[in-house]
Protein backbone atom coordinates (compact mmCIF):
# COMPACT_ATOMS: atom_id res chain seq x y z
CA UNK A 1 0.00 0.00 0.00
CA UNK A 2 0.99 3.45 -1.07
CA UNK A 3 2.42 5.55 2.07
CA UNK A 4 0.34 8.54 2.90
CA UNK A 5 1.53 12.04 0.87
CA UNK A 6 0.97 14.09 3.79
CA UNK A 7 2.64 11.90 5.99
CA UNK A 8 6.05 11.73 3.54
CA UNK A 9 6.12 15.78 3.75
CA UNK A 10 5.02 16.06 7.27
CA UNK A 11 2.07 18.23 6.03
CA UNK A 12 -1.59 18.44 6.71
CA UNK A 13 -4.55 18.76 4.40
CA UNK A 14 -5.16 22.12 5.40
CA UNK A 15 -1.37 23.24 4.62
CA UNK A 16 -0.52 26.01 2.21
CA UNK A 17 1.15 25.57 -1.01
CA UNK A 18 4.12 27.78 0.31
CA UNK A 19 4.23 25.63 3.34
CA UNK A 20 3.74 22.28 1.46
CA UNK A 21 6.89 23.56 -0.85
CA UNK A 22 8.96 24.54 2.36
CA UNK A 23 8.67 21.30 3.64
CA UNK A 24 9.50 19.32 0.62
CA UNK A 25 13.01 21.90 0.19
CA UNK A 26 13.74 21.04 3.74
CA UNK A 27 13.46 17.09 2.50
CA UNK A 28 15.19 18.08 -0.31
CA UNK A 29 18.03 19.37 1.61
CA UNK A 30 18.08 16.54 4.02
CA UNK A 31 18.24 13.54 1.45
CA UNK A 32 19.57 14.97 -1.47
CA UNK A 33 22.16 12.57 -3.34
CA UNK A 34 25.55 14.63 -2.97
CA UNK A 35 24.92 14.58 0.44
CA UNK A 36 24.70 11.21 0.97
CA UNK A 37 26.63 9.35 -1.29
CA UNK A 38 26.47 5.85 -1.21
CA UNK A 39 23.77 6.03 0.81
CA UNK A 40 20.14 4.06 -0.83
CA UNK A 41 17.47 4.48 1.84
CA UNK A 42 18.46 8.35 1.44
CA UNK A 43 18.10 8.24 -1.76
CA UNK A 44 14.65 6.32 -1.26
CA UNK A 45 13.32 9.24 0.94
CA UNK A 46 14.57 11.84 -1.92
CA UNK A 47 12.41 10.11 -4.51
CA UNK A 48 9.58 9.92 -2.22
CA UNK A 49 9.62 13.36 -1.43
CA UNK A 50 9.54 14.35 -5.15
CA UNK A 51 6.86 12.26 -5.57
CA UNK A 52 4.60 13.43 -2.51
CA UNK A 53 5.60 17.22 -4.06
CA UNK A 54 4.79 16.23 -7.59
CA UNK A 55 1.21 15.93 -6.65
CA UNK A 56 0.59 17.81 -3.67
CA UNK A 57 2.42 21.03 -4.88
CA UNK A 58 0.23 21.12 -7.78
CA UNK A 59 -3.45 22.56 -6.37
CA UNK A 60 -5.51 20.30 -9.16
CA UNK A 61 -3.74 17.52 -8.02
CA UNK A 62 -3.84 17.93 -4.75
CA UNK A 63 -7.85 17.84 -4.85
CA UNK A 64 -7.93 14.21 -6.78
CA UNK A 65 -5.28 13.10 -4.15
CA UNK A 66 -7.73 14.54 -1.41
CA UNK A 67 -10.67 12.97 -2.77
CA UNK A 68 -9.67 9.62 -4.33
CA UNK A 69 -6.40 9.04 -2.70
CA UNK A 70 -3.08 7.23 -4.77
CA UNK A 71 -6.40 5.95 -7.04
CA UNK A 72 -7.01 9.09 -8.52
CA UNK A 73 -3.36 9.25 -10.13
CA UNK A 74 -3.99 5.24 -11.17
CA UNK A 75 -4.32 4.98 -15.26
CA UNK A 76 -7.38 5.63 -16.57
CA UNK A 77 -8.28 8.12 -13.40
CA UNK A 78 -6.52 10.72 -15.06
CA UNK A 79 -3.29 11.12 -13.47
CA UNK A 80 0.46 9.57 -13.95
CA UNK A 81 0.86 6.26 -12.33
CA UNK A 82 1.98 5.77 -8.94
CA UNK A 83 2.34 9.43 -8.50
CA UNK A 84 5.29 11.35 -10.37
CA UNK A 85 6.88 8.41 -12.40
CA UNK A 86 10.35 9.12 -12.29
CA UNK A 87 12.40 6.78 -13.62
CA UNK A 88 15.76 8.21 -12.16
CA UNK A 89 17.44 10.82 -9.68
CA UNK A 90 18.05 13.14 -12.97
CA UNK A 91 14.04 13.10 -13.90
CA UNK A 92 13.48 14.77 -10.08
CA UNK A 93 16.39 17.64 -11.08
CA UNK A 94 14.84 18.48 -14.36
CA UNK A 95 11.04 18.48 -12.59
CA UNK A 96 12.17 20.78 -9.72
CA UNK A 97 15.62 22.16 -10.70
CA UNK A 98 13.99 25.73 -9.73
CA UNK A 99 14.07 24.16 -6.25
CA UNK A 100 17.79 23.12 -5.87
CA UNK A 101 19.18 25.70 -7.71
CA UNK A 102 19.25 28.12 -4.80
CA UNK A 103 21.19 25.35 -3.10
CA UNK A 104 22.76 22.79 -5.40
CA UNK A 105 24.02 24.64 -8.07
CA UNK A 106 20.71 23.28 -10.14
CA UNK A 107 22.39 21.18 -12.27
CA UNK A 108 26.08 22.15 -11.57
CA UNK A 109 26.62 21.65 -8.06
CA UNK A 110 25.82 17.91 -7.78
CA UNK A 111 27.67 16.93 -10.75
CA UNK A 112 24.45 17.42 -13.11
CA UNK A 113 23.63 19.48 -15.50
CA UNK A 114 21.45 22.28 -15.95
CA UNK A 115 18.06 20.82 -17.20
CA UNK A 116 17.42 24.01 -19.43
CA UNK A 117 19.61 22.34 -22.11
CA UNK A 118 18.80 18.26 -21.88
CA UNK A 119 15.64 16.88 -23.93
CA UNK A 120 12.67 18.04 -21.45
CA UNK A 121 9.25 16.91 -21.45
CA UNK A 122 6.28 19.23 -22.94
CA UNK A 123 3.78 20.72 -20.05
CA UNK A 124 0.64 18.93 -19.60
CA UNK A 125 -2.62 20.80 -20.69
CA UNK A 126 -5.89 20.83 -19.12
CA UNK A 127 -9.37 21.22 -21.20
CA UNK A 128 -12.54 21.24 -20.00
CA UNK A 129 -15.15 18.83 -21.68
CA UNK A 130 -19.07 19.41 -20.95
CA UNK A 131 -21.23 15.96 -20.87
CA UNK A 132 -24.45 15.19 -20.78
CA UNK A 133 -26.37 12.67 -18.43
CA UNK A 134 -26.88 10.72 -21.32
CA UNK A 135 -23.24 10.26 -22.43
CA UNK A 136 -22.53 9.87 -19.23
CA UNK A 137 -24.78 6.83 -19.37
CA UNK A 138 -23.58 5.90 -22.51
CA UNK A 139 -20.56 7.06 -23.27
CA UNK A 140 -19.41 9.01 -25.43
CA UNK A 141 -16.82 10.01 -28.13
CA UNK A 142 -16.01 13.96 -27.86
CA UNK A 143 -13.70 15.85 -30.26
CA UNK A 144 -11.45 18.23 -28.67
CA UNK A 145 -9.90 21.24 -30.23
CA UNK A 146 -7.43 23.27 -29.19
CA UNK A 147 -4.27 25.15 -29.14
CA UNK A 148 -0.60 24.25 -27.70
CA UNK A 149 2.75 24.69 -28.89
CA UNK A 150 5.42 22.43 -30.29
CA UNK A 151 8.88 21.99 -32.01
CA UNK A 152 9.28 24.54 -35.09
CA UNK A 153 8.88 22.83 -38.21
CA UNK A 154 11.64 24.50 -40.18
CA UNK A 155 14.39 24.06 -37.56
CA UNK A 156 12.97 21.36 -35.22
CA UNK A 157 13.37 23.27 -32.47
CA UNK A 158 16.53 24.56 -32.48
CA UNK A 159 15.87 27.67 -33.17
CA UNK A 160 18.69 28.23 -35.72
CA UNK A 161 18.01 29.13 -39.38
CA UNK A 162 18.27 25.75 -41.71
CA UNK A 163 21.81 25.14 -42.54
CA UNK A 164 23.11 26.98 -39.56
CA UNK A 165 23.58 25.39 -35.80
CA UNK A 166 23.16 27.14 -32.35
CA UNK A 167 26.87 27.48 -30.75
CA UNK A 168 27.98 26.64 -27.47
CA UNK A 169 27.44 30.02 -24.91
CA UNK A 170 31.22 30.43 -23.88
CA UNK A 171 30.06 32.23 -20.93
CA UNK A 172 28.38 29.26 -19.42
CA UNK A 173 29.99 26.43 -21.43
CA UNK A 174 27.20 25.14 -22.96
CA UNK A 175 25.55 25.02 -19.06
CA UNK A 176 22.94 27.39 -18.66
CA UNK A 177 24.49 28.27 -15.73
CA UNK A 178 26.94 30.35 -13.67
CA UNK A 179 27.96 28.92 -10.76
CA UNK A 180 29.62 30.45 -7.41
CA UNK A 181 31.00 28.75 -4.40
CA UNK A 182 29.88 29.44 -1.09
CA UNK A 183 31.22 27.16 1.32
CA UNK A 184 29.23 23.65 1.50
CA UNK A 185 27.12 24.66 -1.41
CA UNK A 186 27.28 26.14 -4.39
CA UNK A 187 25.24 28.83 -5.78
CA UNK A 188 23.93 28.75 -9.52
CA UNK A 189 22.15 31.60 -11.07
CA UNK A 190 20.65 31.73 -15.15
CA UNK A 191 23.91 32.76 -17.44
CA UNK A 192 22.76 35.90 -18.41
CA UNK A 193 24.16 35.32 -21.59
CA UNK A 194 21.88 32.75 -22.87
CA UNK A 195 19.58 32.91 -20.69
CA UNK A 196 20.02 29.55 -19.40
CA UNK A 197 19.75 27.90 -22.96
CA UNK A 198 23.25 26.96 -23.25
CA UNK A 199 23.00 28.30 -26.35
CA UNK A 200 23.75 31.20 -28.37
CA UNK A 201 21.81 31.63 -32.08
CA UNK A 202 23.73 33.75 -34.34
CA UNK A 203 21.05 33.56 -37.22
CA UNK A 204 17.76 32.88 -36.16
CA UNK A 205 14.88 30.80 -37.86
CA UNK A 206 12.92 33.71 -39.61
CA UNK A 207 9.75 31.47 -38.72
CA UNK A 208 9.63 31.15 -35.03
CA UNK A 209 12.33 33.84 -34.77
CA UNK A 210 14.64 31.98 -32.91
CA UNK A 211 12.47 30.16 -30.38
CA UNK A 212 12.56 27.19 -31.44
CA UNK A 213 8.61 26.88 -30.72
CA UNK A 214 5.37 27.48 -32.88
CA UNK A 215 1.81 27.57 -32.14
CA UNK A 216 -0.41 24.73 -33.51
CA UNK A 217 -3.61 24.11 -33.66
CA UNK A 218 -5.03 20.32 -32.46
CA UNK A 219 -8.00 18.21 -33.26
CA UNK A 220 -8.26 14.54 -31.22
CA UNK A 221 -10.88 12.53 -30.75
CA UNK A 222 -11.71 11.71 -26.88
CA UNK A 223 -13.14 8.50 -25.36
CA UNK A 224 -15.55 9.29 -22.59
CA UNK A 225 -16.21 5.87 -20.86
CA UNK A 226 -19.59 5.39 -19.26
CA UNK A 227 -20.17 6.29 -15.82
CA UNK A 228 -17.69 9.50 -15.05
CA UNK A 229 -18.10 11.67 -12.55
CA UNK A 230 -18.10 15.56 -12.72
CA UNK A 231 -14.51 16.70 -12.26
CA UNK A 232 -13.12 13.22 -13.45
CA UNK A 233 -9.92 13.48 -15.36
CA UNK A 234 -9.31 11.51 -18.48
CA UNK A 235 -5.03 11.32 -19.42
CA UNK A 236 -4.38 11.19 -22.86
CA UNK A 237 -0.59 10.48 -23.05
CA UNK A 238 1.27 12.27 -25.38
CA UNK A 239 -1.37 14.84 -26.60
CA UNK A 240 0.20 17.90 -24.92
CA UNK A 241 2.28 20.63 -25.53
CA UNK A 242 5.22 19.24 -27.51
CA UNK A 243 8.86 18.38 -26.09
CA UNK A 244 11.71 20.70 -25.69
CA UNK A 245 14.86 19.79 -27.74
CA UNK A 246 13.75 16.06 -28.43
CA UNK A 247 12.15 15.44 -25.10
CA UNK A 248 8.71 13.73 -25.35
CA UNK A 249 5.38 15.44 -25.47
CA UNK A 250 3.19 16.23 -22.61
CA UNK A 251 -0.06 14.80 -21.71
CA UNK A 252 -3.59 16.43 -22.08
CA UNK A 253 -5.90 16.02 -19.18
CA UNK A 254 -9.82 16.22 -20.04
CA UNK A 255 -11.77 17.38 -17.31
CA UNK A 256 -15.36 16.11 -17.44
CA UNK A 257 -17.82 18.92 -16.76
CA UNK A 258 -21.42 16.89 -15.71
CA UNK A 259 -24.10 19.46 -17.41
CA UNK A 260 -27.37 19.98 -15.22
CA UNK A 261 -29.96 17.54 -16.48
CA UNK A 262 -33.65 18.65 -16.63
CA UNK A 263 -35.51 15.71 -15.51
CA UNK A 264 -32.86 13.73 -13.16
CA UNK A 265 -30.62 14.50 -10.32
CA UNK A 266 -27.49 11.99 -10.00
CA UNK A 267 -26.02 10.84 -6.55
CA UNK A 268 -22.97 8.85 -7.10
CA UNK A 269 -24.53 5.59 -9.36
CA UNK A 270 -28.30 6.66 -8.61
CA UNK A 271 -30.55 8.59 -10.18
CA UNK A 272 -33.89 10.59 -9.06
CA UNK A 273 -36.49 11.94 -10.68
CA UNK A 274 -40.32 13.45 -9.74
CA UNK A 275 -42.94 11.58 -11.05
CA UNK A 276 -47.03 12.82 -11.15
CA UNK A 277 -49.80 10.84 -10.49
CA UNK A 278 -53.29 11.42 -9.94
CA UNK A 279 -55.05 10.93 -6.33
CA UNK A 280 -57.09 8.05 -7.62
CA UNK A 281 -53.91 5.99 -8.86
CA UNK A 282 -52.36 6.88 -5.30
CA UNK A 283 -55.27 5.64 -3.72
CA UNK A 284 -56.01 2.31 -5.71
CA UNK A 285 -52.52 1.63 -7.16
CA UNK A 286 -51.37 1.44 -10.93
CA UNK A 287 -48.96 0.68 -13.27
CA UNK A 288 -47.16 3.54 -15.26
CA UNK A 289 -44.47 4.74 -17.47
CA UNK A 290 -41.92 6.87 -16.72
CA UNK A 291 -39.10 8.30 -18.33
CA UNK A 292 -35.38 6.73 -18.01
CA UNK A 293 -32.10 8.63 -19.66
CA UNK A 294 -32.41 7.20 -23.30
CA UNK A 295 -30.57 4.34 -24.02
CA UNK A 296 -30.27 2.07 -26.95
CA UNK A 297 -33.60 3.64 -28.32
CA UNK A 298 -35.70 3.49 -24.91
CA UNK A 299 -36.71 5.97 -23.53
CA UNK A 300 -39.13 4.36 -20.58
CA UNK A 301 -39.47 2.22 -18.48
CA UNK A 302 -42.55 0.55 -16.25
CA UNK A 303 -43.32 2.04 -12.05
CA UNK A 304 -45.63 -0.15 -9.94
CA UNK A 305 -47.24 2.55 -7.19
CA UNK A 306 -48.56 0.74 -4.19
CA UNK A 307 -52.08 1.26 -3.04
CA UNK A 308 -51.83 3.93 -0.62
CA UNK A 309 -49.12 5.25 -1.40
CA UNK A 310 -48.15 8.78 0.20
CA UNK A 311 -46.60 11.86 -1.38
CA UNK A 312 -43.00 12.42 -1.40
CA UNK A 313 -42.35 8.68 -1.36
CA UNK A 314 -39.50 6.77 -3.03
CA UNK A 315 -40.25 3.71 -5.79
CA UNK A 316 -36.92 2.53 -7.19
CA UNK A 317 -36.37 1.22 -10.79
CA UNK A 318 -33.29 -1.34 -10.41
CA UNK A 319 -30.96 -0.86 -12.98
CA UNK A 320 -31.62 2.35 -14.80
CA UNK A 321 -28.97 4.60 -12.80
CA UNK A 322 -25.69 4.78 -13.86
CA UNK A 323 -23.20 2.73 -14.72
CA UNK A 324 -19.96 2.33 -12.46
CA UNK A 325 -16.84 3.66 -14.60
CA UNK A 326 -14.88 0.79 -13.25
CA UNK A 327 -17.84 -1.80 -14.68
CA UNK A 328 -18.67 -2.97 -11.35
CA UNK A 329 -22.23 -3.01 -12.24
CA UNK A 330 -25.17 -0.24 -11.83
CA UNK A 331 -26.90 2.00 -10.14
CA UNK A 332 -30.50 2.41 -9.74
CA UNK A 333 -33.31 5.01 -10.58
CA UNK A 334 -35.63 6.53 -7.46
CA UNK A 335 -39.02 8.44 -8.53
CA UNK A 336 -40.30 10.93 -5.77
CA UNK A 337 -43.86 10.36 -5.95
CA UNK A 338 -46.43 13.91 -6.26
CA UNK A 339 -49.71 13.48 -6.02
CA UNK A 340 -51.29 15.98 -8.13
CA UNK A 341 -54.70 17.09 -7.00
CA UNK A 342 -57.79 18.42 -8.89
CA UNK A 343 -58.65 21.69 -9.30
CA UNK A 344 -62.29 21.12 -10.38
CA UNK A 345 -64.24 18.10 -10.39
CA UNK A 346 -65.76 16.32 -13.13
CA UNK A 347 -69.35 15.67 -13.20
CA UNK A 348 -70.67 12.78 -10.79
CA UNK A 349 -67.04 12.81 -9.51
CA UNK A 350 -68.22 14.64 -6.45
CA UNK A 351 -71.39 12.89 -5.81
CA UNK A 352 -69.11 9.69 -5.85
CA UNK A 353 -66.64 11.35 -3.09
CA UNK A 354 -69.10 12.43 -0.74
CA UNK A 355 -70.25 8.71 -0.72
CA UNK A 356 -67.36 7.89 -0.13
CA UNK A 357 -66.37 10.49 2.84
CA UNK A 358 -69.56 9.37 4.52
CA UNK A 359 -69.17 5.32 4.15
CA UNK A 360 -65.79 6.61 5.76
CA UNK A 361 -67.28 8.41 8.46
CA UNK A 362 -65.56 11.83 7.15
CA UNK A 363 -66.80 15.27 7.71
CA UNK A 364 -66.63 17.55 5.17
CA UNK A 365 -68.37 20.78 3.23
CA UNK A 366 -71.90 20.67 2.62
CA UNK A 367 -72.63 20.86 -1.14
CA UNK A 368 -72.64 24.40 -2.22
CA UNK A 369 -76.70 25.51 -3.30
CA UNK A 370 -77.34 26.13 -7.07
CA UNK A 371 -78.84 29.60 -7.74
CA UNK A 372 -81.53 26.66 -9.80
CA UNK A 373 -81.88 24.27 -7.21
Amino acid sequence: MSQDYYEILGVSKSSTQDEIKKAYRKMAMKYHPDKNPGDQSAEDMFKKAAEAYEILGNADKKAQYDRFGHAAFQQGMGGPGGGAGFTDINDIFDSFGDIFGDFFGGGAGGGRRASSTQPRKGADLRYLCDVTLEQVVNGAEKEVEFETEENCDTCHGSGAAPGTQPETCGTCGGSGQVVRAQGFFSLATTCPQCNGTGKIIKTPCTDCRGKGRTTAKRKIRVTIPPGVDNGTRLRVSGEGEGGFRGGPAGDLYVEVRLQRDSNFEREGKDLYQDVEITYTQALLGAEIEVPIVPEKGKTQAQLGIPQGIQPGNLLKVSGYGVPDVRGRGRGDMYCRVNVVMPKKLKKGEEKLLREIAELRGEKVNAKKSSFFS
